[in-house]
Order: C-alpha cells, then sequence, then structure tokens
C-alpha cells in the first residue's frame, strides 16, 4: 500500500513536471497563424504571410501555422512541432487538416532546424517523402542564405498546392526531380561555353606568341583566376485577416524536417 501511494506521487510530480516544462517552453496561444519569437520577419513579411494564412484558412478550414522559435527546450524539432499542433488543435476536428512548419534559425551551422508536422487528414495528402523534399527543395536552400522569409513562402505555397489538390505529391516529386536535370543541364552548358572560349582565346595567343595551345590555354586559365573577385521579439497574429481561432485538428507524428 506504502509502495502504490510512493509510486502514484512520483507519477504525479513527473506529470506534473512535464506539463511546467511545456508550458515553459511553448509560446502562448497565438491569435493568429503566425508566430515570430525571433523576430526574423520583420513587421510587414509578418502580416503578409499571417494574412495570406488566415485567408487561406478561412476559405478552406486547412491551417498553416508558421512557428519562429530560438529554443527547443531539449526536445526533438518532430515532437516539439507536433506536441504545439496538437495542444493548439491547429486544423478543423473531424478533418484533422492542420500544418505547423516549425523553423529555429538560431544556432550554430547544423543546430539550425525545421521541420514540417502534418495533421492525420492531411499525411495521404503530403506523406513525409514529400514534406523532407519540401524542406531540402524549398525551404533550406533559402535559409541557407539567411531569407527566412523567402523560404518560408516558398514552402508554404508548396503545401497549399497540395492541400488544395492543384497537383498530387507525385507530381510535385516529379517537378522537383526534373528542375534538378534542368539546372545540371544549364551548369554543363555554362562550364562547356566557357572552356571553349578559353580554348579559342588560347589559339589565338598561341599563334601570337609562338607557345603551345595547352600552354596557352593554362596561362590564360590562370590568369582569369587571378583577376576574379570575392564573394561572399516575440510577434503573433493580429492584423489584417480575421482569425477563428484553431479548430481541434489532431496530430499523429507524421511529417519531414531538416538543419542547416
Amino acid at each position: 500500500m506504502l509502495f502504490k501511494k510512493i509510486l502514484f506521487t512520483l507519477l504525479s510530480f513527473l506529470i506534473f513536471q512535464n506539463i511546467t516544462l511545456a508550458q515553459e517552453c511553448f509560446p502562448p496561444k497565438p491569435q493568429g497563424l503566425v508566430v515570430d519569437v525571433v523576430g526574423a520577419l520583420d513587421k510587414n513579411q509578418f502580416l503578409e504571410l499571417n494574412n495570406k494564412l488566415v485567408k487561406f484558412s478561412n476559405e478552406t478550414s486547412t491551417q498553416i501555422l508558421v512557428l519562429i522559435i530560438d529554443d527547443l527546450c531539449g526536445m526533438d524539432k518532430s515532437m516539439y512541432a507536433t506536441e504545439i499542433g496538437q495542444k493548439w488543435g491547429v486544423g478543423t476536428d473531424g478533418k484533422d487538416n492542420g500544418i505547423v512548419l516549425l523553423v529555429k534559425p538560431t544556432g550554430g551551422q547544423g543546430q539550425r532546424q525545421v521541420f514540417i508536422a502534418v495533421g492525420y487528414g492531411l499525411e495521404g495528402v503530403i506523406p513525409d517523402a514529400i514534406a523532407k523534399r519540401i524542406v531540402e527543395k524549398e525551404l533550406i536552400p533559402y535559409f541557407k542564405l539567411n531569407d527566412i522569409n523567402g523560404g518560408i513562402n516558398a514552402g508554404v505555397q508548396v503545401l497549399m498546392s497540395l492541400a488544395l489538390g492543384e497537383f498530387s505529391a507525385k507530381d510535385y516529386q516529379k517537378k522537383t526531380e526534373s528542375s534538378n536535370y534542368i539546372i545540371f543541364i544549364i551548369i554543363l552548358i555554362i562550364i562547356a561555353f566557357y572552356i571553349f572560349s578559353k580554348i579559342g582565346a588560347a589559339r589565338k595567343y598561341s599563334s601570337i606568341n609562338n607557345v603551345g595551345l595547352m600552354t596557352s590555354l593554362f596561362l590564360l586559365m590562370s590568369s582569369s583566376s587571378s583577376h576574379s573577385g570575392s564573394f561572399g521579439g516575440f510577434k503573433s497574429g493580429g492584423g489584417g485577416s480575421s482569425f477563428g481561432g484553431f479548430g481541434g485538428g489532431s496530430f499523429g507524428g507524421g511529417g519531414a524536417g531538416g538543419s542547416w
């Protein structure tokens, strides 16, 4: 009997500690669909993004929450995003059509995190593999350039299109795969054009200076490389479109993320 009392007291303490930790780690429930604890977005970017997400929610009932934070409180990014979605009820009750886009842009290389948590009702439309592709192809390329707003908007646009059925997950996968080939071909063309232009100049240099073609090409390449230059506050919701609040959506751990 004494053992049961001790066990019950211990479990109650642990549950209380977890609830307290969650309350301290999670921002207050917002009045809109954008929470920016870091201040990564300026006022205009914040309002424009929030208005777009609220308008989409009002027209479709699908809710996309963008959460920009600076601390995961030791939690895994997937757990944090899923817990927020479940705790706040992002999406609509019965449809479970909520999405949480979590961005942690602070920290050193590899410590900056992003995760897309997908509600139960959208897991078939946005499977984990597609969420991963959105992270890698739409979000992180912008984030690496320190363009948080650009990456979020690019990712949100794809998420909206998938949720609306404007194209399928398979269509998006084919599109991103084909774009990789196009970029590769363009790079090859640029390299080939550069080499051929240097060969033409090397032939001319060779005939004028009476040196071999390969020597001329090497001298021209060295010359061009030596002259080349070197390249190198908490906000949430509010303003604009009227947000009716979260609808009680549920999450089950679907989604994917990455780091940069």
